[in-house]
């Protein structure tokens, strides 16, 4: 089994990257391999919603980046792990470009994500923790993805590098996490070869104003 770790802050061996390390090491330590890619100092551009991802139908995004070169990772990924800064009570914009389209091109093509087990972690120096793990788990949910909980928000502490090291609490948050996202994988995984996936639905849009 394997799990792929997206480092979405510019700091390559920063707080973002040790909470996300945190968890690693515990999916490790219950056999499971993890990739750790740091995204956050990439040029990476927005999603245009120009829908040409699903008019080719190909797995791809028309933008050809880092996007494209981590889309077959991760389909080929059990679960996925989140990580982002706090900028502004929120996740960095890199992190952000990057989301919106590797989920569009994932919804645009049937929803790759859909039953993967998937997991958010923030590292943040004062405020904006929560509203920012709020936004990650956002498109985890949105993907129909199963989502470990730990004792706490996904959150840990700290300003310049090192400093989340000293954060007690949200070392164990992240630990609990990597325990418990091991833990919901091999269960899945169990889970499939005895009870049936619930059929997928075909999505109802509406707006609001009809």
């Amino acid at each position: 089994m394997k799990v792929t770790a997206i480092n979405g802050s510019p700091r390559k061996d920063g707080n973002t990257a040790f909470a996300l390390k945190t968890v690693a090491r515990e999916l490790e330590n219950a056999g499971i391999e993890v990739e750790l890619i740091h995204i956050g100092h990439k040029q990476i551009r927005g999603c245009r919603a120009c829908g040409k991802c699903g008019e080719t139908s190909n797995r791809r995004c028309v933008v050809d980046d880092i996007v494209n070169e981590l889309i077959p990772k991760v389909i080929d990924s059990d679960g996925l792990l989140l990580g982002s800064p706090v900028y502004w009570t929120g996740m960095n914009g890199t992190m952000k470009a990057f989301l919106d389209r590797l989920f569009f091109v994932s919804n645009a093509n049937g929803n790759f994500f859909r039953h993967k087990v998937g997991a958010s972690v923030v590292a943040v120096r004062r405020s904006g923790g929560t509203p920012t793990y709020d936004q990650l788990n956002k498109y985890l949910q949105y993907a129909e993805m199963y989502m470990p909980a730990s004792n706490y928000w996904g959150v840990i502490h700290g300003r310049t590098e090192g400093e989340a090291e000293q954060d007690k609490e949200g070392i164990q948050i992240m630990r609990i996490l990597g325990k418990n996202m091991a833990w919901l994988m091999k269960a899945i995984d169990l889970a499939k070869q005895q009870i049936p996936a619930p059929e997928k639905e075909q999505k109802e849009w509406t707006h609001f104003i009809r």
